[in-house]
This record gives structure tokens, sequence and C-alpha cells, in this order.
């Protein structure tokens, strides 16, 4: 179902732990959707470790709401959407609490 909230257009809307949740590959969408919320476009930091496990989390793209976090370096949204295209992600995210409140909560996912 697609339907427009404040930060744009959706893909989709889906419930997420009983509150709505929207699923979109929108780059002005979820651009406004964090810079919203104070947010950054930022990235797990390199450590140089020679070696590479199913599990690092090395280059993951994060949103910094400036909570300190020294394993997160800032990127340019131009890269941050290189990296979201070149993995075929999908920005599921929440535009209200279940009491009202602007929400933070976003998680990236696999495009179906």
């Amino acid at each position: 179902m697609e339907m427009k909230g404040r930060a744009g257009v959706y893909v989709s809307t889906i419930m997420e732990k009983g509150n709505k949740a929207h699923t979109t590959v929108q780059p002005e969408v979820i651009k406004a959707w964090t810079e919203e919320r104070g947010g950054k476009p930022a990235r797990v930091r390199k450590s140089g470790a020679k070696h590479h496990s199913h599990f690092s989390h090395e280059g993951l793209l994060r949103i910094d709401f400036n909570t300190p976090e020294d394993r997160l370096e800032p990127i340019t949204w131009q890269d941050f959407f290189a990296i979201f295209d070149e993995h075929k992600l999908a920005f599921l995210f929440q535009e209200e609490t279940a009491d009202g409140n602007v929400s933070r909560f976003y998680k990236f996912v696999e495009r179906k």
C-alpha cells in the first residue's frame, strides 16, 4: 500500500510491533526523514583487520543521531546511496511511536 507522510511518498506500509512502519528506496524520502530527526549518513568504521567475517559490521550503513559512537564514520549522501543501491537495500522506518512522539526507529532491509 502506497501512502504519503511528512517525509514523502513511501513504497509500502506494514505493521511493525503494533506500530506503522514504512519501507522506501527513494533517496529524497530517506534523506528528509533522517534530517528531520537531526541525523546524518554514516557507516561503521573499518578497523583495518585482515580477517573478514560474515559477522563483521564494517562498512554497514547507519544513521548517526549524534549519540557518541566511536565506530561510526560520517559519509556523504552520495556515498550513502551508492552503498545503499549496491547492496540493494530498502529503508524501513517509523514516523511516530505508539504514543505519538517522533520516532527514530529504522533498519535497512533487503529489497523485494
